[in-house]
């Protein structure tokens, strides 16, 4: 029987243990996590998202402030805004949320965050640290960080043995998502839109993590049976059985097609998608910690 992964419950348990993380550093003598958010101009999925994140920082106990700018901010003004979050002894983890609007470039700017605030875990120092397998010292991208949980729920934490699959290359998720799964000693090829056959390569893996942004790609007959697929994919898909001009999300998976093949599958909503505000609560009570000078939890 395929197990469906459940996104929210992994991600309530990691959002328990952060509260309890931040008691406890406040039980020790020192001031609670402080969480800076950044949002530039009005963009409603931007605000919804923010208003999530600060909801959620609050409920772990930390102090969360948040940054309204107005969308014509200059360049200048957001880069100074950071650079006054970098010595505030009280921010103890930065975030800018992406995208920005235009022409606003938000490279510079989340290089700019120190990287030991970096709590989106983007600084090419965070990078190259998790490249190296440094996960000690530096902060990881919160959304490798949470598929990476749900691995773990199925198969444990050394992957010796098994073929993993990760379906996209980028910067923000790829890249960073194949190499835990290398530092678990999992065999990783990483696949895009220039390789070969893909479903070739993914009939050879034991685990499958898809992030390409292209609705329901991978279907049941790219699977090796019993595999486990984690879906990373966010897309809007017209669904007019719901009615005129509605929409559903879908995964990068097509879910019902491929959960009979699966031994595992996470479904879109509801699987990698809460883990990625949980790993950002994580990585602000780490860098907490380490600020503190106190040994940080590890999740």
């Amino acid at each position: 029987m395929t197990t469906v992964i459940d996104g929210k419950a992994a991600a309530a348990s990691v959002v328990d243990a952060v509260t309890e993380a931040a008691a406890k550093l406040e039980a020790r003598g020192h001031r609670k996590p402080g969480l800076a958010v950044v949002i530039v101009g009005d963009d409603p999925a931007s605000h919804a998202y923010v208003g999530a994140k600060s909801r959620m920082a609050k409920q772990c106990g930390f102090n969360s402030i948040q940054h309204t700018l107005p969308a014509e901010t200059s360049q200048a003004d957001l880069m100074a805004l950071v650079a006054s979050l970098n010595e505030d002894v009280e921010i103890d983890g930065i975030l800018v949320q992406l995208p920005l609007p235009k022409p606003l470039d938000s490279e510079p700017v989340i290089q700019s965050i120190l990287p030991e605030k970096d709590v989106d875990g983007l600084h090419v120092v965070n990078a190259g640290k998790l490249a190296t397998g440094d996960l000690k010292t530096g902060l990881i991208s919160c959304t490798p960080a949470g598929a990476m949980i749900l691995v773990r729920q199925i198969h444990g934490k050394d992957l010796s043995g098994l073929n993993a699959l990760v379906i996209g290359r980028s910067n923000l998720f790829g890249k960073p998502m194949a190499q835990l799964l290398l530092n678990a000693n999992a065999t990783v090829t990483t696949g895009h839109s220039r390789s070969r056959d893909l479903p070739a390569l993914a009939r050879q893996a034991d685990i499958v993590v898809a992030a390409v942004g292209r609705p329901q790609m991978v279907k049941a007959d790219w699977l090796k049976p019993g595999a486990t697929v984690i879906d990373v994919g966010i897309n809007r898909v017209d669904a007019p059985e719901k009615g005129e001009g509605k929409f559903k999300l879908v995964g990068d998976v097509d879910f019902s097609d491929c959960r009979p093949v699966a031994g595992a599958i996470s479904p879109v909503p509801g699987g990698v998608g809460p883990m990625t505000i949980a790993m950002l609560m994580a990585n602000t009570v780490i860098a907490a910690y380490r600020r503190a000078g106190e040994e940080a939890p590890s999740f």
